[in-house]
Parts: structure tokens; C-alpha cells; sequence
């Protein structure tokens, strides 16, 4: 008769350990960091991690016109893309010409499952 409320308790502890667990392993993503350098509208820089095959190789990167004083995804344009793809032993990106006019921008890889997301610094495009 013990045996049914035993078992609900097991389950219990092992889904919440489960549950921390994941939320320790959220924690540990790995570092990425993005480049971005711009000449006459092109836009290129590189993929960077300690973990490149895994945080770097195929990342998407994004080019935004950055619209105010600060960076903002989430309302600044989106101008341009590539994906990241091995060089040599570095991964680069290049969108070409975009025919990006006056401006600031700047590049962003999103997150991932493992790897964190980051943001590039802003450059200037001066037409």
C-alpha cells in the first residue's frame, strides 16, 4: 500500500532535479563573440569561440542600421545576412554590397542551445 505514494515521490524528486539541472546547464552557454567591418556598403568580420565548430561554424549573422543612441534588435532595421563559414581556421562573414548609405551599424548572432548570443561594435558607413 506504500508502495504507490513512494513511487509519486521518486518521480517528483527526479523531475525536479531534472528541472535544476536544466537550469544550471542554461547557464554555462558558451561565449561567441562577433565582428563587423564595413568599406563603400560591404559588410564582413568574423565568428569567434572557444567552441568554433559547435558556437561559430554556420552562425547567422545579421547586419541592423542602428536607428537611435543605442544598439536595439528589436526595433533597429535589419539590413543584411549571411552565415559564417570557415576561412583558413577562422570563421568569417561577408553580405557584399548592400548598398547601405550614411549610418551606423553593427552585427549580432543570436543565441543558441549552446552558445551565447552577442553583439559587434558599431561602425560607421560614410557614402
Amino acid at each position: 500500500m506504500h508502495i504507490r505514494p513512494l513511487r509519486a515521490l521518486v518521480g517528483v524528486v527526479v523531475v525536479g532535479l531534472v528541472s535544476v539541472a536544466g537550469i544550471a546547464n542554461a547557464g554555462t552557454a558558451i561565449e561567441t563573440r562577433v565582428t563587423i567591418k564595413t568599406q563603400n556598403g560591404d559588410f564582413w568580420g568574423k565568428v569567434s569561440s572557444p567552441r568554433p565548430k559547435l558556437c561559430a561554424k554556420d552562425r547567422k549573422v545579421v547586419v541592423f542600421k542602428q536607428l537611435g543612441a543605442e544598439q536595439h534588435p528589436a526595433t533597429d532595421d535589419k539590413i543584411a545576412s549571411d552565415t559564417a563559414s570557415l576561412n583558413g581556421d577562422v570563421y568569417e562573414w561577408n553580405t557584399g554590397n548592400t548598398g547601405a548609405m550614411n549610418g551606423r551599424y553593427y552585427a549580432r548572432v543570436g543565441r543558441t542551445v549552446n552558445c551565447k548570443a552577442d553583439m559587434s561594435e558599431t561602425v560607421k558607413v560614410r557614402r
